[in-house]
């Protein structure tokens, strides 16, 4: 056993109010903010690690290219990893979960798939359109951690082994890979609770030390049994988080107010729990890890659950005030009182959090899948852009992208070899390699789905996915209620933008040739009179330019990819396909690939983000505009193809200011839109921050789906974040160029 972390440089007669716990646990994260940014940061959630040089852990391989394949490896190397693992303890906190590593990056980078199920044919479609497939992914759907409530440890071990007995042979690797892994679970927990219960007879300060000693009991209660109250429920997630991290890097949390409500009400009406004590201990939650939650929004049945809870957990991210990944369903039942609460929390704290998600748009979309009302109620937002029903569905949700632009550049290269060129051609031609790419991917998908229990399985998060542990199979052999695939488009505006700007000035206004772009294109624009060239084919009309050519060509690409997507549901019976768009992280990857191209984009720069129109894609920035230009493009399938919006935190600097801008969210939410990301932030300060990280190591930005400190993440990402935030005139926005439904 390695070494405890513990956090010991507390004053013996110091007692300490919780407001002062959660100033100093935030200022210890921000200092670790600062040790992992100097050590090169991630372009990627924060997701809560403690940078370390205490524990190291190495594989043991089961292949002869030094990686981990099937149940017995997996389930063999984590739990020597867990039995082996520190504990990290702050002594303030009033949990303890902290993790240093995920498992699966310590496999050779050039051998997670098992090579004894090769893809060969399939790799080289994917390398011509720059696809990224999925292929090895792991989690990506979300659990019903309420399954873990109600069973506890204990409870889902006695299962495992009961059905274990049910089931035949071919069984048995499923359930004693995954009775090894709770099995060592239940034993971590319990040397936790001794761990714990030492440091308490060490810690000098009295009040520490009954902490400690209160850690110790609960942890132990939590080892098997179920969680009973509201401290002992969010020690349970604090677990499920760090021990999920720790394997595959988890998944999101859920309904975070609805699942602790129960806890809550009874602590309340049993005198052992007060609001500052929940709020306390939500804030530890938020510290612990930046998972994704969804806070309000209607049941099954349409009913608002917003409750006591939802108004603490707003509070209690105020309090702690770091990278968060809250979302607010927006719906037509909803708390007004705690919208505009959370509208409130948005700009007084400039971190990113919360975003909305429109429940409208998203259900109306799943049931156009074929599900009814009441199950598409119960998807939750449960990571950077997508949703997913807790415990019921398998998706690969933001695990697979398509490159709308590369595959634009194949097209055009084709057009460009042949003879008469015109945008109908072009469009034609590029139709053609859309659907090859398409049908590829959803090859792809298929191979991950039949050979992904060979490669990677997924231990913790099946044992809380409904009936899973009786059927006494992984996820993906059929594990799943449902299969719901999620495929993202990623460079729609760059290559609607392209396509506008050839029809526009060479089509329509007769500014240049076919071959003369083409040989200002292979030349990066760099040749004689080729920056006069980009910066007339830069200026066409573009994508969230409004009613421009540029919309027209963003909405036929999205209708043609939205039909090919759905075209493997007839192919693939029982497997879902819904499209989206999004970029996620790729945005900078996605665009090394692609050369030049005829919208005055040059060789290997970023694709646009998500769904966002590219930079400048109108002199004003108007945001009316372009959130009537991404509605235009969501494919209505019950994904998303998210809003992104960089605003001056001056426009809601008072009570008016916010209820307008509340009004703006939801505004933007019923005109069709189904994500809504924000960033509030002063123009001057993400500058100076770009030139120099660490000097605002705590200040934190929505870089797309996710939250993240600035100083985290790499030169080209904060640059990416800068040049979103100062392209546009955001001093603009108000009520009246902001009323969508008036432009419409």
């Amino acid at each position: 056993m390695s070494e405890i972390q513990f956090i010991n440089t507390y004053p013996a007669d110091k007692y300490y109010t919780y407001d002062e716990r959660i100033a100093l646990l935030r200022a210890r994260k921000i200092n670790q903010t600062e040790e992992k940014a100097k050590n090169g940061g991630a372009n990627e959630d924060d997701y809560g690690l403690i940078e370390q040089d205490v524990y190291k852990f190495e594989l043991q391989p089961n292949h002869e290219n030094g990686s981990i394949y099937g149940y017995r490896a997996w389930s063999e190397n984590y739990s020597r990893l867990i039995h082996n693992h520190p504990l990290y303890c702050d002594p303030i906190d009033a949990f303890v979960g902290k993790g240093f590593l995920f498992m699966e990056r310590l496999r050779p980078k050039q051998c997670k798939w098992n090579p004894d199920y090769p893809y060969d044919d399939l790799k080289e479609v994917f390398a011509k359109y720059d696809i990224i497939s999925g292929i090895d992914n792991c989690h990506h759907f979300t659990p019903d951690l309420q399954i873990g409530f109600d069973l506890g440890w204990g409870g889902i071990l006695d299962l495992l082994k009961s059905e274990r007995e049910k089931h035949d042979d071919s069984h048995h690797e499923f359930y004693d890979a995954e009775i090894m892994v709770v099995t060592e679970i239940i034993g971590f927990l319990n040397r936790i609770s001794d761990e714990l219960e030492k440091l308490s007879k060490l810690e000098k300060n009295k009040q520490l030390s009954e902490n400690l000693s209160e850690m110790s009991r609960i942890n132990r209660n939590v080892a098997a049994g179920r969680p009973q109250t509201f401290r002992e429920a969010i020690q349970w997630l604090c677990w499920f988080s760090m021990l999920s991290r720790t394997y595959n890097r988890g998944s999101a949390g859920g309904q975070l107010d609805e699942m602790l409500r129960p806890y809550y009400e009874r602590d309340i009406k049993a005198g052992i729990l007060t609001d500052d004590e929940a709020v306390f201990y939500m804030a530890c939650l938020f510290l612990q890890d930046s998972r994704y939650f969804q806070l309000g929004g209607p049941d099954e049945k349409g009913k608002d659950m917003t409750s006591r809870v939802s108004y603490l957990a707003l509070e209690a991210a105020d309090k702690i005030n770091i990278a968060c990944n809250l979302t607010i369903r927006v719906h037509d039942a909803m708390d007004e009182n705690f919208f505009i609460k959370s509208v409130e929390y948005l700009f007084k704290n400039k971190q990113g959090w919360p975003r909305y998600s429109s429940d409208n748009a998203l259900v109306e979309g799943f049931m156009k899948c074929g599900y009814s009302m009441e199950l598409a109620r119960r998807r939750v937002a449960a990571g950077c852009h997508w949703m997913c029903i807790p415990g019921m569905e398998y998706t690969m949700n933001d695990t697979v992208k398509i490159n709308l632009l590369r595959t634009f550049e194949v097209a055009y290269e084709e057009m460009m070899s042949g003879s008469e060129p015109s945008v109908t051609r072009l469009f034609e031609i590029y139709k053609k390699h859309l659907k090859i790419a398409v049908d590829a991917t959803g090859r792809g998908i298929m191979h991950h789905l039949r050979y992904q229990t060979k490669s990677q399985p997924e231990l913790i998060l099946n044992l809380f996915q409904h009936g899973l542990i009786k059927k006494g199979v992984n996820i993906t052999d059929g594990g799943a209620n449902y299969y719901n695939m999620c495929m993202d488009g990623s460079g729609l505006a760059v290559a609607a933008d392209s396509f506008a700007a050839l029809e526009q000035r060479i089509e329509r206004e007769g500014k240049l040739t076919y071959a003369e772009l083409d040989a200002h294109i292979r030349a990066n624009y760099e040749d004689y009179d080729g920056e006069y060239i980009r910066q007339l084919m830069l200026h066409s009309q573009r994508y969230g330019g409004g009613n421009s050519l540029g919309d027209e060509w963003a909405e036929k690409i999205k209708d043609v990819y939205t039909e090919y997507v759905r075209d493997l549901c007839r192919e693939y019976p029982g497997i879902n396909f819904i499209p989206g768009f999004f970029s996620w992280s790729n945005t900078i990857l996605l665009g090394k690939s692609v050369g030049a191209t005829p919208n005055g984009r040059k060789r290997g720069q970023p694709i646009n983000h998500g769904a966002n129109p590219c930079s400048g894609f109108r002199p004003d920035g108007a945001v009316t505009s372009m959130c009537n230009s991404i509605a235009r493009v969501q494919p209505g399938y019950g994904n998303t193809a998210p809003v992104q919006l960089e605003i001056d935190p001056g426009i809601a600097n008072d009570e008016e200011g916010i209820r307008k801008m509340a009004a703006m969210i939801k505004t933007i939410m019923n005109t069709g839109n189904t994500l809504l990301n924000i960033n509030i932030i002063d123009t001057d300060k993400i500058l100076e921050a770009h030139r120099d990280p660490l000097k605002y190591p705590d200040l934190v930005v929505r870089v797309t789906g996710f939250t993240a400190y600035f100083a985290m993440l790499s030169p080209d990402f904060r640059q990416l974040v800068v040049d979103r935030v100062t392209s546009v005139n955001p001093r603009q926005l108000n009520q009246k160029n902001f009323d969508i439904e008036k432009e419409k």
